[in-house]
Formats: structure tokens, C-alpha cells, sequence
């Protein structure tokens, strides 16, 4: 099958790869149907992240189809369409039953390496280097996900497959960025970083209940898309003193809420910039 790869640093082949199958009875296979390229997977192409391996299968944020199911996989079956977390997670440890997924001790099948840099393991992540498990990502015709019956989701008929496949991780991750900053009714909130993650945050304080929510960026197509799609307020940052802007539109008073949507390799202007 044909699959994106991790060829080197800033450097992606399309190349044939051998088809996955099923390796452990909890897993399924998919037929990808969607598959989106993260933010974070620039980090891999950029070489932030350390282990990966030149032929890694990248992509971790995506939606797919099973076609076909492990002995002991309970809840899906063949056909059915699903979104999946970008997290492997067992279910069933102490870390799954305190909902902390990715935290999981069976996640990561090569926790050697996590464990030597930081003291302990994380769980896996799909396509993600093997300091995360080593499994192959999404940007690829058919995939193995394991612990299916934890870690997929079925999409509703009624629901598109460009609509669900953000579930798999920018919605939820910028819902999570909203959720943990404790966003409340009348709030107003800023976010920096106007990209997937940082307008689906921006989405998400607004079904919160966020009275204004100002969104800093500098790409001027992704403060249009704030201002069309999302609905919020947009600041381009070249263009403005950020912190006398927000007390501007504040009456004086600044945000109650700010939450970083950018994460990595950020960009700043003047001094701090270039030194950076």
C-alpha cells in the first residue's frame, strides 16, 4: 500500500509499505478514509522530535472505516466508521481508570526509551517517533489501531467524514485547552495561535459560555478564517501591541482566560524574535 513517510529531516516520501495486520486480538484494521495533517507533524518533519526512523508512517489525526476486527474486540465490527484519539489506551490500568489515557502503561510497547530521558513512560501515540510506541500513523491507506474497543469512536450517518475526523484531535484538544483553563459563562478569553487547534479552543470557550474571545496570530488567512468561520474576535499581533490591545477591547481590565494554542516553534516579533 502507499503511505507518507518520515525520510529524514524536512524530508517526506510517498512509498509502498506492507499492508498492517492484526497483531493482537484487541486490535482492528481500518481503511483510512480521512487523514489530517497536525500541527504536531511538523514538529516531526522539522526534526523536533527525536526517534523517528526514516520509513515511519506518519499521522496520528484521522477517521476510517473497519474492515477487519480482532477475537476480542467487543464493541465495533466490519463497517462500521469510526474517529479515533491519537492515543493508544488500554482501558483498563490505573492511569485509563483515572481517564488519564495518555498516560497508559500498556500504551507504549517501547517505553525503554521515555523511561531512560524522563523517568517514566508515557502511553503511545499513532505515527508519533518510537519514543512513542513506534506505531505507524494514519497517512496511509489501511492502518492497525489497537484497543479498539477504548479508543474508537462511531461517527453518526449524518455527520460527514470532514466534519467527524477533527474529533480525532484539534477539536478535542482545543476543547481540553478550554475545559482546563476553566472557561466559564461571561468570560472573556484570548487565544494565541489561530490554527486548527488554537480556532477549535477558540470554538470550544464560546460554547462554554465565554462572553468575548479575542484570537493573536499574524497569518492574515487565518485571522479571516477566526472572523468567518469561528466567529471570534481576531489580532494580528505585527500590527499591534498585544497587551494594550486586550485592555482596549476589555475596558481596561484584560482577559480572564488565556490559553497557548500554538505549543512549538512559536514566533515573536522584535528582539525576542530573532534571538529566538
Amino acid at each position: 500500500m502507499k503511505a507518507a513517510t518520515w525520510a529524514g529531516v524536512n524530508e517526506i516520501a510517498v512509498e509502498d509499505v506492507p499492508e498492517p495486520t492484526i497483531l493482537n486480538d484487541r486490535d482492528v484494521i481500518l481503511k483510512i478514509r480521512q487523514s489530517v495533517t497536525c500541527g504536531s507533524d511538523l514538529h516531526l518533519v522539522g526534526g523536533y522530535i527525536p526517534f523517528m526512523r526514516a520509513g515511519d508512517v506518519m499521522g496520528h489525526e484521522f477517521i476510517g472505516e473497519v474492515v477487519e476486527v480482532g477475537r476480542e474486540v467487543r464493541d465495533r465490527k466490519v463497517g462500521d466508521r469510526v474517529v479515533v484519539a491519537p492515543f493508544a489506551a488500554c482501558g483498563s490500568c490505573w492511569y485509563c481508570r483515572q481517564e488519564l489515557y495518555s498516560l497508559c502503561d500498556n500504551g507504549n510497547p517501547d517505553p525503554g526509551i521515555t523511561e531512560g530521558l524522563w523517568g517514566q513512560s508515557p502511553g503511545g501515540c499513532f505515527g508519533y517517533s518510537h519514543a512513542m510506541g513506534g506505531y505507524a500513523g494514519s497517512h496511509a491507506e489501511y492502518m492497525r489501531v489497537p484497543y479498539a474497543d477504548v479508543g474508537t469512536f462511531v461517527v453518526p450517518e449524518a455527520i460527514p467524514d470532514t466534519r467527524a475526523v477533527f474529533a480525532s484531535d484539534a477539536a478535542s484538544t482545543g476543547w481540553m485547552g478550554a475545559d482546563l483553563a476553566g472557561t466559564k459563562p461571561g468570560d472573556v478569553v484570548a487565544v494565541w495561535g489561530a490554527g486548527g487547534v488554537g480556532q477549535m479552543a477558540a470554538r470550544a470557550a464560546m460554547l462554554l459560555g465565554a462572553e468575548q474571545v479575542v484570537v493573536v496570530d499574524r497569518v492574515p488567512e487565518r485571522l479571516q478564517q477566526v472572523r468567518e468561520h469561528i466567529g471570534a474576535e481576531a489580532v494580528d499581533y505585527t500590527s499591534t501591541d498585544v497587551v494594550a490591545e486586550l485592555r482596549e477591547r476589555t475596558g481596561g481590565r484584560g482577559p480572564d482566560v488565556c490559553i497557548e494554542a500554538v505549543g512549538m516553534e512559536a514566533h515573536a516579533p522584535g528582539a525576542p524574535g530573532i534571538y529566538d
